[in-house]
Order: C-alpha cells, then structure tokens, then sequence
C-alpha cells in the first residue's frame, strides 16, 4: 500500500514560520490573560464519550471524532452491537469538541486543590469532525478562560474586558462585542406564545438571521406551524436591528413582564462597565439575535467580531455563562456557577499571517556554513566559538555548505539568519 504524503484533511500542519507567528501568539495570550489573575491547567484531548454526547455541545456532538474500546473490550462490544448500527455501542471516548466540558470535569476532581472562585486558563487541541474552510480546520487549537464560582456579573465583565485587551495587544484592529442572555431568548419566545419545547428549534433559526434576514427567519418559522400574531411580534422584536447601547429599552418595548426582574439591569451593568474599558478600541452592543450554539448555557452570552466584516466575515472569540455545568459532574452535591470565554486562534492566526505579521526577534540569528572536509582541529574551533555566541544570547545554526550556495542562503535569509559565516579554511 502506497504511503500518503499530504496531512488528513483539515488536520494542519505548521512551517517554522508559521510556529513563529503561533507561538509569538500564544505567548502573548498566556502573559495578557496571566495579568487578569488567570492560571494555567491542562486537560487530556481524550475525554469520556458519556461527557462528550450529554446533549450539552449542541451541534458539536454530532462533529465528535469518537474512538473504539480496545482488545477484549470491542471484541465484546461487537457480539453484543452485532445487529446494531449505533457506533456509540463501540466506542468508550473521544476526542474533545472544546475545553469547557473537560474544564467543568477537571474542576470537579481537583476542586480541594484550587482556590474559590477560580480563575482558569487552557490553551490546546481541539477536534471536530467539520467541513473545512478558511480559518476553520478538524484540528485546531482553542485558548480558553474561564471563572468559576463567580455568580456575580463580575466575571462576565472581567472575561469579556481580558479578551478585548488580548485582541488589541495582538493587533487585531476594532471590533464590536455582541451580548445578549439566553433568559432574554426564551423571554423573546414565550412572549409570542411560543411552546416551551420549540425553543432550542427557534434558536437555530434565529441563529441563521445574518444570513437569510428577517424575512427569512419569519419564514422557517411559519414551517414549524406557529402561530402567526406569534411569528410577526417576533420578526417585530428583530425588524429595528441588532446593535442596542442598551438592553432595557429592548425588553420595555417588546417582552416586558415575560422576563425576570433584574435580568435587563444586569445586561446594562455589563455593557457600561465593558464600555468604559474598551471605549477607542472597539463597542459593545446588546444583539437580541445572538444566539451561540451551545446548549450549556444559562445566562449571559457574547461574541467578539472585527469591524472589517468584507474580509473578515466571522467572529474570533465567543463565550457565556454555564452555571449548570458543574452540578452535573458532581449529581448536584456541587453547584459552582461558571463562565467562559473562547477565541477563536485558528481565525487570529490567518489574520496575522494576512497581515503579513512577523514577530520581532530578540536576539542575533547567525548561520555558519561549514565547507565539507575541514580538518577536525578546524571544526571544534568553530563550534567552540558558536558555543560562546549562543552563551551569549544568540540564535546559531551550523551546518555544512551545500553546493547551491546561493540557494542555501537566500532560505536562511528568509528564515531569519541576518549573518551568514562561511568557514572555508
């Protein structure tokens, strides 16, 4: 069977150059986010399949790349799933879809070992089974934080204010913050006189409306056999836009006593605090259309996009608030509320290397070219003084001279080596 030389597809891989510009990235995520109080952990890309499909990730759970029980245990497995077509029966984990699962179980097993509320941040791979696209792969890396035990409206202002303050270090321009709270959806639904049991539905056509309109979203509606009063108030709560500077006119003007006191009051709260931050630097706006598609979430949501929608049509951080995540680990003995915020680093990534962005090297790249055939007593001359060199604080690659000399130091060059030292004698 002939080998394969090209990666699966939407599984990356990286060039030294691209490391450079991912790591220069990662590093300034690790000492923004470390300057809000957040600490670092790491959990295991495999994590148990029962975790991964409790109806929690939304579509995600459908993008699982799962993976067979083992030895005996498949062999099992397979003469009891004989006549069944369920690959579940086969499997017994996977490979993660995000990091707030795997965070909510983390919390519950190392509890007594962290401090309360706690303050997380995770930096690795995530897998979903996608199609791929430009800033979106099967394999990407995923930068994460998250509060725990913070029920106060603080978290969601300390995330959302860390995340803007990473994105404009990293030179990612303006942006707009959209936040929004899923009480105020199902208010939004129940408002209308819709079921109960129809919201997660209208929330993936809701969800579509940047890109089939108002119109549209009325459309699908009328689909699901709703009441039509019912689908012109809702199409009504969306036909004046999506960007308030405030959420309380929102909900007076259109759901009224279907929401919870304090509910509205709470959004402002966020979106003056987060202003008064970020103001020069990007705008923050309820969107009553904003949805996100995880099922996990309680409270509070926000995304994160770039003001240059003709290039950059997609948003680069999303999160929100998953108070119940936790209690389902622990049976309910532990109900710690959370918050998250994700970026989305794939899609920072391509802006950077769009940008043409090349990180600034701190120190001398040096290249020594060595002819082949130098007598040994030459050579540990040479490495002798390239070991003082990189004592020194220097970046130096020795190797021999190949016989496209020209060649050899054009890709250097581009690699960074800034001087060139040709040993011949």
């Amino acid at each position: 069977m002939a080998m394969i030389k090209t990666p699966v597809k939407g599984m990356p891989e990286q060039l030294p150059a691209d490391m450079e510009i991912r790591e220069y990235a990662l590093n300034m995520i690790k000492e923004t986010y470390g300057k809000f109080g957040f600490s670092l952990i790491e959990t295991p890309v495999i994590e148990h399949i029962e975790n991964l499909t409790n109806k929690q990730g939304g579509e995600n759970e459908s993008l699982i790349f799962k993976i067979l029980k083992r030895g005996e245990k498949l062999k099992e497995a397979g003469k009891e799933t004989a006549d069944s077509t369920d690959a579940n029966d086969l499997c017994d984990s996977g490979l993660r879809y995000d990091l707030t699962v795997p965070l909510s179980r983390f919390f519950v097993n190392n509890m007594n070992l962290l401090p309360y509320p706690f303050k997380a941040m995770q930096l690795g791979s995530s897998f979903r089974a996608d199609k791929p696209q430009k800033g979106r792969f099967r394999q990407f890396t995923q930068c994460d934080i998250d509060i725990i035990g913070d029920g106060s409206n603080l978290a969601e202002i300390e995330l959302i204010s860390a995340t803007a303050e990473m994105l404009h270090r990293l030179g990612m321009g303006n942006f707009k913050i959209r936040v929004n709270d899923r009480r105020i959806l199902k208010a939004m639904s129940a408002a209308c006189g819709f079921a109960t049991d129809k919201f997660d539905e209208i929330c993936i056509i809701l969800d579509k409306m940047d890109k089939i309109g108002v119109d549209g979203v009325g459309e699908l509606l009328r689909k699901m056999e709703l009441g039509e009063d019912g689908i012109a108030k809702y199409c009504a709560m969306l036909a004046d836009g999506t960007d308030y500077n405030e959420c309380s006119g929102f909900v007076e003007k259109h759901i009224g006593e279907s929401l919870e006191t304090g509910i509205a009051d709470n959004m402002d709260t966020i979106i003056g605090c987060v202003r008064a931050i970020v103001e020069g630097r990007g705008e923050i706006v309820f969107d009553p259309s904003l949805v996100r598609g995880m099922g996990y979430y309680t409270g509070p949501i926000f995304e994160i996009e770039l003001v240059d929608k003709k290039n950059y049509s997609f948003s680069i951080a999303g999160g929100g608030r998953y108070d119940e995540m936790i209690g389902k680990f622990s049976e309910g003995k532990i109900n710690a509320p959370a918050c998250g915020f994700s970026i989305g680093f794939e899609r920072i990534v391509t802006i950077l290397k769009d940008k043409g962005f090349k990180p600034e090297r701190r120190y001398e790249s040096v290249a020594y070219l060595l002819r082949p055939g130098l007598p040994a007593e030459r050579v540990r001359q040479v490495i002798v003084e390239v070991s003082k060199l990189r004592d020194e604080g220097c970046r130096v690659l020795i190797s021999p001279k190949a016989k496209n000399i020209k060649a050899q130091i054009e890709k250097l060059e581009e690699y960074g080596y800034t001087r060139i030292v040709k040993i011949e004698e």
